[in-house]
């Protein structure tokens, strides 16, 4: 079995007062990476803040004998997230690692969900992340490396009932990761997701107790600290929970291509079966494959 090993990293982890982001902290911080624990200490619904789960972290984190710091700030204040990069650049010389795992949840149906909490679940999970990755950004590509991770989620990918906001939030952040990619691969800098599903404040009362037991935090952490290494791949979701470790991939179909003089409503409905056949279904690797595979099979139909 290969080593997962860290040489002189610094990371910073979002959300990592308590639940996932606390255990992603210290487990990186174990296997020596310096760590800036960011948490805002807010409520789960993102009122409030306070600097106690940020410290308490990075107390637990030298009580072990690591390395840590502190940043109280919410990851939708840009100018608090930069300082935030520049104090960890100013200790530890650069940053390495991101962890975008801070998240708020309103979770109502969404007749009766207001557009002000739609856009604060947004402003944290989507925006938030896009700021701090945006303070690292042209850091990592300086130094030719980096390694960042989006939490999206099973509800942004396959959807939940009540959760319209973050499952807008979760799923735009894969396609945040998608464009990433195609930006950062080839400057050493590796984007991924990881889809969790674990017992924390935001699930505590929206899951069985028995399955809450199972879904313990410190399940998913492998799979983070996997993806916040040298051998991480780019442009993948991992999802993880109680023991179980999978991969979400995106699939279109091979489909069918129109003539002009046919292309209505009416031929999608009569095709539809076709246009639905999961047969030759791909993974592409940026958008413009979907156009490539277009103009492949109008050729084909042409030469028919």
């Amino acid at each position: 079995m290969s080593t997962v090993e860290f040489n002189d990293r610094v990371a910073i982890v979002t959300g990592a007062g308590a639940g996932l982001g606390r255990e992603h902290a210290k487990e990186l911080a174990r296997r020596g990476v310096k760590v800036v624990v960011n948490d805002f200490g807010g409520a789960r619904d993102g009122s409030g803040g306070s600097a106690g789960p940020a410290d308490e972290v990075v107390n637990e984190i030298k009580a072990e004998g690591g390395e840590a710091m502190a940043a109280a700030c919410s990851v939708t204040d840009m100018p608090a997230v930069e300082k935030m990069v520049a104090d960890a650049i100013a200790k530890w010389g650069h940053v390495d690692i991101l962890v975008n795992n801070a998240g708020v949840l309103r979770d109502k149906s969404f007749h009766k969900m207001s557009m002000e909490d739609f856009q604060f679940v947004m402003d944290v999970h989507l925006t938030g992340s896009a700021n701090c990755t945006k303070a690292v950004w042209d850091h990592m590509r300086e130094r030719q490396y980096g390694r960042i991770v989006m939490t999206t989620s099973s509800t942004g990918l396959y959807g939940n009932f009540g959760q319209v906001n973050y499952g807008a939030a979760k799923l735009a952040l894969v396609g945040m990761m998608n464009s990433l990619h195609q930006e950062g691969a080839g400057k050493g800098i590796h984007t991924n997701c990881i889809s969790p599903v674990a017992a924390t404040r935001m699930t505590e009362d929206i899951m069985p107790e028995e399955a809450l037991k199972m879904l313990v935090p410190e399940a998913v952490t492998p799979a983070v600290v996997y993806l916040c290494s040298d051998g991480a791949p780019s442009k993948t979701i991992l999802t993880a929970g109680a023991g179980g470790f999978a991969a979400a991939k995106i699939l279109e179909t091979e489909g069918i291509w129109l003539p002009e003089a046919d292309r209505s409503a009416e031929a999608i409905a009569a095709n539809i079966d076709k246009i639905l056949d999961e047969t030759g279904m791909q993974e592409y690797a940026n958008g413009g494959g979907q156009g490539g595979k277009f103009f492949r099979r109008m050729q084909e139909v042409m030469k028919g």
